[in-house]
């Protein structure tokens, strides 16, 4: 929501010069995704390295399961669809000139 309040001009300006709301939409949806997708892969690594850290203390066996792994990478971009979509919409639906006139 912050990034489209940010960039409303920008808005303005790309839907000015012909650019159809649903490329403006898919912009932000596509900005929204990746960025909560690599919050995720971020995640997933920081808990793996935890989780090392931990087992090395713990002096217990490390297994991971590849398919915790895959749920957490994809609710990471679950996350960002939910959360893009509707921002996204916002931009997308925001008529030219007022866009142009915002400050």
């Amino acid at each position: 929501m912050v990034s489209v309040t940010e960039r409303t001009r920008e808005i303005g300006i790309r839907l000015a010069i012909g650019a159809l709301r649903a490329q403006v939409l898919m912009q932000f949806l596509t900005e929204a995704i990746v960025l909560s997708m690599l919050g995720g892969v971020i995640g997933i690594i920081l808990g793996l390295a935890l989780a090392l850290g931990g087992v090395m203390l713990l002096k217990v066996p490390f297994v991971v399961d590849p398919l915790i792994i895959i749920l957490a990478f994809a609710f990471s971009g679950v996350v960002g669809i939910v959360f893009g979509y509707f921002p996204a919409r916002r931009a997308a639906s925001l008529n030219p000139i007022e866009a142009l006139r915002h400050e």
